[in-house]
């Protein structure tokens, strides 16, 4: 039998009609909205549904406690970010390294950026909802579709696509980490996005040379 707290964490039911699946999306968003507006702090259940304009009656429906709700909020912001990485990934089969490393770091951090302050919302949360185990989650699905795509590549073939696509994966994390826990991070995220191409770039040159 599965830990009581594992169950508590589990979504009561799915949206499998279009109707519920836009109030979970209404209650997901305000849940973004709510945490920008409020903090964490402050942030309940009761002032999502208000915002979500839906009983909560009906968001503990899909959501059993204010944990869940935020796991869920942080899981669809890490998948938006995956679904960009593959699209790309996609994209850039067949093409050269260095093409798939320009590609790869800018759909990355467009997607991560797309809404810095909804970003930032979602970094400060991570730490009290187990956000590191959705994370690696999430990000052993991109690691797989990023090591594919070099796979393709028309250069050279990689000898470990999967540690390169690892490599990477920790660079663009941590240059994530950084904006995201600095000041202003829209204003720097053209820069630090150069930086991080640069280093993609030569790292991959030299993998396929070795």
């Amino acid at each position: 039998m599965p830990p009581q707290s594992a169950v508590l964490l589990e979504p009561r039911k799915s949206p499998v009609q279009a109707r519920s699946t836009a109030s979970v999306e209404a209650i997901l968003e305000a849940t973004v909205q709510v945490l920008l507006t409020v903090g964490r702090e402050r942030f309940t259940t009761t002032r999502v549904a208000e915002r979500a304009g839906v009983s909560v009656g009906t968001l503990y429906q899909y959501f059993p406690n204010k944990t869940a709700l935020l796991q869920a909020a942080l899981r669809r912001h890490l998948e938006a970010v995956t679904n960009a990485i593959d699209r790309v990934c996609h994209e850039q089969r067949g093409r050269s390294l260095e093409e798939m490393g320009t590609a790869l770091i800018t759909a990355f951090l467009d997607a991560k950026m797309k809404n810095a302050n909804a970003s930032v919302a979602m970094y400060s949360i991570s730490a009290d909802v187990d956000g590191m185990k959705i994370a690696r989650q999430v990000g052993l699905h991109s690691g797989k579709s990023v090591a594919a795509m070099f796979a393709t590549t028309s250069d050279p073939p990689l000898s470990d696509p999967d540690l390169v696509a690892s490599m990477l994966s920790s660079a663009m994390a941590g240059v994530s980490r950084r904006l995201l826990e600095g000041p202003s991070p829209e204003k720097h995220v053209e820069p630090l996005k150069q930086e991080l191409i640069f280093l993609a770039r030569a790292y991959l040159k030299a993998c396929a040379a070795r």
